[in-house]
């Protein structure tokens, strides 16, 4: 489990409590923690008045996806006949997500998670503005929504026409302190003084290394413990162990690889993307006109490949120069977006070059407190200096 993040969940029942209540929508990067948050809500609110809903798993048809949302709901369905055609499925669910009551005939709670994957069904009859006619649908119950998405600049644009009753929570990354307590036993050896400002120091050096990104977190945290159980070298080495993660088949070039490709394949363009997501790798803060020199394309069509990429996140522009949104992504795609996989030599270059810069400044540990002894040497003035044999 991560870091409750208690702030967070206040954040949201706030909104459900304010007048009018408000829908939150928590956005953020894969790894972020939206889902997990939305598994601490269900437990917090009691699992009977709440329902928790993938929607990237069961958002195949409509017909389909209102039967997986109704088998297992908590909430008594009124009506469970099967409904013709994809529209009317599909106004049904919206029904039943307006209409819903709790066994105790209370307003029910629906959490979607990655809701904009409801635009799958954007190619059925009738459905050409399905996320448009959700949203509209929410905004008009008296039910209780949490949304989520990995799709930042998609859900903004999104929701930037639509009723304020919105509220887009940004998923905050992990503080030094978050990361100390999911470091745990790892970060603090011992007891003592220098043991508790080492810890602190693995502790900012973890989350800056992760760029607070909590699976990130997770996986430092979880390869140093093993690394410190085994004794072996770099136990406590948050860069070596960041360089084993990222070797082919590690945990972090898995989860890169992951986000690397679920994100192009919802973009447009995939080969021409790729070349500049490694034009990037080889040089950030690149203006348009230096990327499409690069990729010898026009900048027309170099600025709609950007503006492609930005629609998921993998790029972000500031002040028209172009940069990685993970940057830890782009370490992934220096290493593993080649011919052949990295070598040692490889992985121990890239890391550094990454980790390097981001190293916390390094502060005195505090001083050792002495104590004035009780006893002066014999035959000498109290010099405070004891001879021992």
């Amino acid at each position: 489990m991560l870091t409750p993040r208690t702030t967070l969940a206040r954040r949201v029942t706030a909104a459900f409590d304010a007048s009018p209540a408000r829908i939150p929508v928590l956005v953020g990067g894969c790894g972020s923690g939206r889902t997990t948050v939305l598994r601490q809500l269900r437990e917090r609110i009691g699992r009977t008045a709440v329902q928790h809903i993938d929607v990237e798993r069961v958002a195949t048809t409509p017909e389909r996806f209102r039967q997986a949302v109704t088998t297992v709901s908590p909430f008594p369905v009124s009506d469970p006949a099967a409904h013709q055609g994809a529209r009317a499925s599909f106004d049904a669910t919206l029904a039943f997500f307006a209409g819903a009551r709790t066994p105790a005939s209370e307003p029910a709670t629906f959490l979607l998670d990655e809701f904009l994957e409801l635009r799958t069904f954007e190619s059925f009859p009738g459905l050409r503005r399905v996320l448009h006619d959700c949203i509209d649908g929410l905004a008009a119950s008296g039910n209780r929504f949490v949304l989520t998405s990995r799709y930042v600049a998609r859900t903004l644009r999104l929701l930037r026409d639509h009723p304020a009753r919105f509220e887009v929570i940004q998923m905050p990354a992990l503080t030094a302190e978050d990361t100390s307590d999911i470091l745990g036993p790892t970060a603090a050896p011992g007891g003592g003084d220098n043991d508790a400002h080492e810890a602190d120091f693995l502790a900012r050096t973890v989350q800056s290394l992760a760029d607070g990104r909590p699976s990130y977190v997770r996986a430092l945290a979880d390869e140093l413990a093993v690394l410190r159980e085994h004794g072996g070298p770099g136990g406590g080495d948050p860069i070596s162990a960041l360089a084993g993660l990222l070797a082919p088949g590690g945990r972090l070039a898995k989860q890169c690889e992951f986000s690397y490709e679920l994100r192009l394949h919802r973009a447009r363009g995939y080969g021409a993307l790729k070349a500049i997501l490694e034009i990037l790798g080889e040089e950030e803060g690149l203006t348009l006109t230096e990327i499409s020199q690069r990729l010898q394309r026009t900048p027309g069509s170099t600025k709609d490949y950007l503006s492609w990429l930005e629609d998921v996140d993998l790029v972000t522009s500031r002040q028209k120069r172009y940069t990685f949104t993970d940057p830890l992504l782009r370490v992934w795609v220096r290493l593993h977006c080649r011919a052949s996989a990295p070598s040692d030599d490889d992985l121990a270059r890239e890391v550094h070059r990454y980790a390097l810069p981001r190293l916390p400044a390094q502060t005195e540990p505090p001083p050792v407190a002495h104590t004035e002894p009780a006893f002066a040497m014999a035959g000498g003035p109290a010099s405070g200096i004891i001879e021992i044999d």
